[in-house]
Protein backbone atom coordinates (compact mmCIF):
# COMPACT_ATOMS: atom_id res chain seq x y z
CA UNK A 1 0.00 0.00 0.00
CA UNK A 2 1.50 3.09 -1.16
CA UNK A 3 1.10 6.30 1.15
CA UNK A 4 1.83 10.05 0.95
CA UNK A 5 3.97 11.54 2.97
CA UNK A 6 3.24 14.96 4.63
CA UNK A 7 4.29 17.94 2.61
CA UNK A 8 7.63 19.65 3.61
CA UNK A 9 6.73 23.33 2.04
CA UNK A 10 2.87 24.30 1.09
CA UNK A 11 3.59 24.44 -2.67
CA UNK A 12 5.45 21.26 -2.65
CA UNK A 13 4.02 17.93 -3.90
CA UNK A 14 4.13 15.02 -1.13
CA UNK A 15 5.91 12.07 -1.75
CA UNK A 16 5.02 8.38 -1.96
CA UNK A 17 6.27 5.73 0.26
CA UNK A 18 5.12 1.99 0.89
CA UNK A 19 3.91 0.49 4.19
CA UNK A 20 6.60 -2.02 4.55
CA UNK A 21 9.46 0.97 4.08
CA UNK A 22 7.22 2.15 6.85
CA UNK A 23 7.36 -0.79 9.15
CA UNK A 24 11.16 -1.48 8.46
CA UNK A 25 12.25 1.81 9.82
CA UNK A 26 9.70 1.13 12.83
CA UNK A 27 11.13 -2.18 13.44
CA UNK A 28 14.91 -0.55 13.29
CA UNK A 29 13.48 2.10 15.81
CA UNK A 30 11.59 0.56 17.69
CA UNK A 31 9.44 3.91 18.11
CA UNK A 32 8.54 6.33 15.33
CA UNK A 33 6.34 9.38 14.93
CA UNK A 34 4.82 9.39 11.23
CA UNK A 35 3.44 12.67 9.67
CA UNK A 36 0.77 12.02 6.38
CA UNK A 37 -0.34 14.33 3.92
CA UNK A 38 -4.57 15.41 3.88
CA UNK A 39 -4.79 14.18 0.21
CA UNK A 40 -5.07 10.62 1.66
CA UNK A 41 -8.50 9.24 2.89
CA UNK A 42 -9.40 8.61 6.04
CA UNK A 43 -9.81 5.34 5.60
CA UNK A 44 -6.44 4.39 4.14
CA UNK A 45 -5.16 6.31 7.93
CA UNK A 46 -7.12 3.58 9.73
CA UNK A 47 -5.53 0.79 6.94
CA UNK A 48 -2.46 1.88 8.16
CA UNK A 49 -3.56 2.12 11.77
CA UNK A 50 -4.82 -1.33 11.71
CA UNK A 51 -1.58 -2.93 10.45
CA UNK A 52 0.81 -0.95 12.80
CA UNK A 53 -1.76 -2.65 15.54
CA UNK A 54 -1.97 -6.26 13.52
CA UNK A 55 1.91 -6.18 13.70
CA UNK A 56 2.23 -5.46 17.67
CA UNK A 57 2.68 -1.90 17.97
CA UNK A 58 0.48 0.46 20.17
CA UNK A 59 -0.73 3.19 17.82
CA UNK A 60 -1.84 7.06 18.40
CA UNK A 61 -3.07 8.61 15.62
CA UNK A 62 -4.91 12.29 15.17
CA UNK A 63 -5.42 15.30 12.59
CA UNK A 64 -2.90 18.09 13.37
CA UNK A 65 -4.20 21.55 12.42
CA UNK A 66 -1.30 24.01 11.67
CA UNK A 67 -3.18 27.26 10.39
CA UNK A 68 -6.91 28.39 10.38
CA UNK A 69 -8.37 26.82 7.22
CA UNK A 70 -10.04 23.78 7.18
CA UNK A 71 -7.44 21.93 4.48
CA UNK A 72 -4.31 23.04 6.86
CA UNK A 73 -4.00 19.94 8.50
CA UNK A 74 -1.52 16.62 8.45
CA UNK A 75 -2.01 13.12 9.82
CA UNK A 76 0.31 11.92 13.00
CA UNK A 77 0.68 8.02 13.95
CA UNK A 78 3.28 8.31 16.71
CA UNK A 79 3.56 4.11 16.90
CA UNK A 80 5.30 2.48 20.02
Amino acid sequence: MDILLARKEITAKPKKVNFDKLLEDLVKNEEEIFYFDRDNSHKDMMAIVDKFEEAGYTVHFREVKYGLSDDEYMYEIHSL
